[in-house]
């Protein structure tokens, strides 16, 4: 069943549920103008046609499309298409708008500043968006709050920053943003920390966030960015000797491949102006992180 503000929506017509939709690919009508496929919501709702054109051209007006009524979808780009779209389903004043990848079809450029145009009507709208991605980047960017699924079962609701830096399970941790997984072996629990053996026999501590009892397997989530090249003496609760394998160049930062512990392959994140950017390919090294910046996790969540 289907509630919205307590009130069962599962037996009423679709355009009795007060739900705006927009699709991934745009499903505007192409024998109809700009004004018309707006205007299409309010006419199936019996909206008196003097106070149509109003709304449409406000609707318009707020995509940034207004003197674009009398185009057809096939005279505008992909973005602009995507525009009408989203003007058509905030048109009537929905309580709800459902998002399903509307801008998957875009190119990086337009699809980033369609986020931000989307995300500023919400804020200003107030009205509630539930919006449908597999863009990890794009969830955390425009949500308040995001719901992680995994084969149809919710595995984490929270807010953004939330599930980047406190994955529920290691399924989390591995889907939303870039992350070191170091597979090991409980060797001691105590409350909030563990202890975990690596394969080959060194020991790490971390936060203990949903592991078994001792002797159960469990992964080690460590973000890129919270790991530390040739740390401070006394910065890193966590050290190891490291060998580069490949640095990539990547603008902003660099991104820094290293092998330790054995066979484990370790990402690190520094900054493009520190000093590592001079790193060579087999380069041993030092890196480190601080116990709570690395979450012990259940493998089977």
């Amino acid at each position: 069943e289907i509630f919205m503000d307590g009130n069962p929506i599962n037996r009423l017509a679709p355009e009795d549920r007060n739900i705006g939709m927009v699709f991934q690919s745009y499903a505007l009508f192409p024998h109809m103008s700009v004004a018309e496929n707006v205007a299409f919501p309010l006419t199936v709702r019996g909206v008196p046609k003097a106070k149509l054109g109003e709304r449409v051209i406000k609707a318009l007006a707020m995509v940034g499309l207004k003197g674009f009524e009398d185009r057809r979808p096939a005279q505008l780009s992909g973005g602009q298409q995507q525009r009408v779209a989203v003007a058509r389903a905030l048109v009537f004043e929905p309580k709800l708008v459902l998002m399903d990848e509307p801008l998957s079809a875009l190119d990086k450029q337009l699809r980033e500043q369609m986020q931000y145009e989307i995300k500023q009507l919400h804020h200003r709208l107030g009205v509630t968006v539930v919006y449908v991605t597999h863009d990890q980047g794009e969830a955390l960017t425009m949500s308040d709050r995001v719901a992680v699924f995994n084969n149809g079962v919710i595995q984490q609701l929270d807010s953004p920053d939330r599930l980047y830096e406190h994955p529920a399970n290691a399924f989390v941790a591995s889907f939303i943003g870039e992350n070191n997984k170091l597979h090991g072996e409980v060797v001691l629990h105590e409350r909030e920390w563990c202890d975990v053996k690596l394969g080959n026999g060194s020991v790490v501590r971390a936060k203990s966030v949903a592991v078994g009892a001792v002797g159960s397997r469990t992964m080690l989530s460590l973000r890129p960015e919270r790991v530390m090249i040739n740390p401070p003496a006394g910065s890193c609760d966590v050290t190891t000797t490291a060998r580069v394998k490949d640095v990539t160049y990547l603008g902003d930062h660099l991104r820094v491949r290293a092998m330790a512990y054995g066979d484990q392959a370790i990402v690190v994140k520094v900054p493009n102006a520190s000093k590592e950017s001079a790193l060579g390919t087999d380069a041993d090294i030092q890196i480190g992180w601080r116990a709570e910046d690395c979450h012990a996790l259940d493998v089977l969540a």
